[in-house]
């Protein structure tokens, strides 16, 4: 009898442990690339937090107390005291044009002369016919005197001539209409029509403008509408004639406010003898409130105008680690940074704005460069180039 060993067999793994397996390994391999890849993102976040800014050029200015007076600014409209275009209330042929484009004209002056000869012939016809209406008129009164005629007859004589007379006057008066004259002194603008042109009544001949005294119209918002009064005296300027200030007078206030945009309009008046100024130009209009307040004065320039609130960078002595930083060949080291302080600002004059709080007398605030500016930000100062900061600017027409 021979002796036989059992073989032992070995049972391959099922399939939902490989699959366990294959998920482990998987978890495993991806699990190291996620904290590889996150310790360095960090590591890479550590090193552009902790990475020293280089210092940033900036120039600077000293804040200075002032005192300015409050001021009222306004925009409006340069209007004529008298402006019209010329135009003609019967119609006819032009048979005699007697001004130039652009003459000066009195009031009464004749401009044009339409054709009137159909007009004049009706008219000595019509009076013929007034004067033998007159003469029947006064010969049945003197028999009506005489009890020879009724005075019904007499009374319709009567009404004959008068009519008569009537139409004589209308014709007479519509001759008038076809002689056109300047209704008031002016300026003349550019001539609109020509020897034998035919106007019909409307038709524009020319405009005529009323120079000295000129207006000028401009709204304000209802809260000022106790800040002015006629006789207050503004100060207006217009671009056409840069450098120059016109001296005005309040005329006329109106009594209501628009309900559309809660504005009043105002009406202030000028001499304008060498009419210089004309009717439609845009003009700004600036008078003061009698108050006068103390501010703190820097360049618009220096202001952060943002939404949560206007802010300035003030310049602060740098810390040591700062100053001794170490820096490139031929660099300087920065011997300030600046501090973000947020300020309330006032009115605005020229470049310069006014700093009613937040800001003392001699702190030195960034006004260029504040873009590249963060709190705690080194800077090194370059005023070879400084912003503009005048209260009256005067700008190169380039």
């Amino acid at each position: 009898m021979s002796d036989s060993k059992p073989q032992s067999t070995r049972r391959p793994p099922s399939t939902g442990r490989r699959v366990t397996l294959m998920l482990i390994l998987f978890a495993v391999v991806f699990g190291g690339v996620f904290v590889l890849w996150f310790l360095s993102q960090r590591a890479l976040n550590d090193f552009f937090d902790n990475m020293p800014q280089p210092a940033v050029q900036v120039s600077t200015f000293e804040a200075r107390a002032e005192n300015w007076s409050d001021t009222a600014e306004a925009v409006g409209t340069l209007v004529a005291d008298n402006g019209t275009q010329v135009t003609t209330e019967a119609g006819g042929v032009v048979q005699r044009i007697a001004f130039e484009s652009g003459q000066r004209v009195r009031k009464g002056d004749l401009l044009v002369q339409l054709n009137t000869a159909n007009e004049l012939a009706q008219l000595n016809a019509l009076e013929a016919a007034a004067r033998l209406a007159a003469t029947q008129r006064d010969r049945w009164r003197e028999l009506g005197g005489q009890k020879l005629v009724s005075q019904a007859e007499v009374d319709e004589r009567t009404s004959d001539a008068a009519q008569t007379r009537a139409q004589a006057e209308a014709q007479r008066a519509l001759i008038a209409q076809k002689t056109i004259r300047a209704p008031f002194d002016g300026v003349l603008g550019i001539r609109k029509v020509n020897l034998g042109q035919y106007l019909n009544p409307g038709d524009p001949i020319v405009g005529l403008q009323a120079l000295d005294p000129i207006h000028v119209d401009f709204t304000l918002p209802e809260q000022r509408m106790n800040q002015v009064a006629p006789g207050t005296k503004v100060r207006v300027t217009v671009d056409a004639l840069p450098g120059q200030e016109f001296e005005a007078t309040i005329t006329a206030v109106e009594p209501a406010v628009e309900t559309s945009t809660r504005n009043f309009p105002v009406r202030a008046t000028l001499a304008n003898p060498e009419g210089v100024l004309r009717p439609g130009t845009f003009a700004r209009v600036r008078f003061d409130l009698g108050q006068s307040r103390d501010v703190v004065v820097v360049p618009q320039t220096a202001v952060s105008f943002n939404p949560y609130g206007n802010s300035v960078y003030v310049l602060a002595e740098a810390p040591d680690e700062v100053k001794n930083a170490e820096v490139q060949e031929g660099e300087q080291a920065p011997q300030h940074v600046v501090k973000q302080r947020f300020v309330t600002t006032g009115p605005t004059r020229g470049d310069l704005v006014g700093i009613t709080d937040g800001l003392k007398p001699g702190e030195v605030v960034v006004s260029s460069g504040l873009l590249r500016l963060r709190n705690d930000a080194a800077v090194i100062i370059n005023n070879t180039v400084t912003p503009q900061a005048d209260a009256a600017p005067t700008p190169e027409n380039r």
